[in-house]
């Protein structure tokens, strides 16, 4: 049908080569032909508000079964995300719980069609059965809770990576996105859950964390660790959420993968100055007139100064560029993909606004000269050697 509808339009448009109607043709038939990991779908956000069936396509968020086949998903990781708030109200852990509870459920539901693995070897034989994987990435290690013995438990539930902090420092390390510095890097607790999740066989994700985190991490890790969804910094100057050139590099040399994040905000920096203007408009109208910033008239006016100042979107043939320029950086075997579809509200990039999307990021690559082998190491195989890296080495602590 995809390729009936790409001749409608070669016929419509002549302008299109038939180069380009190979080239789109082809990446269609390498999205079905190897296995899709993405490191960071943020499923929870619609699992919380309600327990929908995932199963059938959905005008609802980025990700649903129907729309992952029609993509080629095949292994999309599910967020358990704690807020950074939690940590201080002691509600971290029980609120993880609930959201492995609802994969869990989401499985139960689709027994045929999904599968949560714990392992690369259930990656690949869920692939040959047909079913969608759901592997599990904690994003926040604050469910820990001070106690390592929370890091055993979590692996028991199915987290095969921990993202070890968020939008706050906590009690690991410190984040990119808090403006004060806590430990200056990993605490003395947080040393020691990279040491535990290496023996256990969880990946260590360096996503969120700060620049000094990062380095922490490389110094004590003893096997490679993951960003799971980060940009390159080199297209957002500033922005410490994204990695820099040296970071990139140093985590090739770690053994690691960055996987390249879709937000429109991760990709350009025009789209980055563009939201601090509106959002520096909208906190100046709200102090003027006295209110708080969670006042319903205050959100209403957001609401409103937001939908009548659009941003733009980012194109997907800027994630492209993010991938080519790591690969420059770190080589061919150092780079994967983490949307962080159902997590970025409307900053999808045009060409990337929902799971059913990838052959168009695989078409852009194609059009760059990457090769299937070097297509099907970006879109899974990175990856999935990283994870077996890992699970090897915490063998010798079984």
């Amino acid at each position: 049908m995809k390729w009936l509808l790409l001749l409608l339009l070669t016929i419509i448009n002549p302008e299109i080569s038939m180069e380009d109607k190979m080239l789109r043709k082809k990446a269609v038939e390498l999205a079905k032909k190897i296995i899709i990991v993405d490191t960071h779908i943020d499923l929870h956000y619609r699992l919380i508000s309600k327990r929908d069936d995932i199963a059938d396509r959905s005008d609802e968020g980025n990700f649903d079964l129907a729309r992952a086949v029609e993509g080629g998903l095949n292994a999309p990781f599910i967020s358990i995300f704690t807020s950074a708030r939690y940590e201080a109200e002691g509600i971290s852990k029980s609120k993880a719980d609930e959201l492995i509870d609802f994969v869990e459920y989401v499985v139960k539901t689709d027994p045929d069609k999904t599968a949560i693995p714990k392992s690369v070897n259930d990656i690949y034989h869920n692939f040959a059965m047909g079913k969608i994987s759901l592997p599990l990435g904690m994003e926040n290690g604050s469910p820990i809770e001070s106690d390592l013995k929370n890091i055993d438990y979590f692996y028991d539930r199915g987290i095969r990576y921990i993202t070890l902090t968020h939008g706050s420092n906590n009690h690991i390390g410190d984040s990119s996105y808090d403006d004060e510095e806590k430990w200056g890097g990993l605490s003395p607790f947080g040393k020691e859950v990279v040491k535990r999740m290496n023996e256990l066989g969880i990946m260590v994700d360096i996503s969120h964390v700060s620049d000094k985190t990062f380095w922490d991490v490389l110094k004590i890790t003893k096997v490679p660790v993951i960003a799971s969804h980060s940009s390159c910094r080199e297209f957002t100057p500033g922005f410490e959420r994204n990695m820099s050139d040296g970071m990139i590099k140093a985590l090739a040399e770690n053994g690691g993968t960055i996987q390249i994040t879709f937000g429109s905000s991760f990709l350009r920096k025009d789209i980055r100055d563009k939201i601090k203007a509106r959002n520096d408009n909208i906190t100046y109208y709200v102090r003027e007139h006295g209110w708080m910033m969670n006042d319903d008239k205050a959100r209403e006016y957001s609401r409103k100064y937001r939908n009548e100042n659009p941003v733009g979107y980012a194109d997907v043939s800027d994630v492209a560029k993010h991938i080519d320029h790591a690969v420059k950086i770190a080589g061919i075997d150092h780079v994967g993909i983490g949307s962080d579809f159902d997590g970025v509200g409307d900053s999808l990039p045009t060409g990337l606004k929902d799971v059913s999307q990838y052959p168009n990021l695989i078409y852009e690559l194609l059009k760059l000269g990457y090769s299937e082998e070097e297509i099907e190491k970006i879109m899974s195989g990175n990856l999935l050697r990283v994870w077996r890296e890992v699970e090897e080495y915490a063998k010798k602590f079984k």
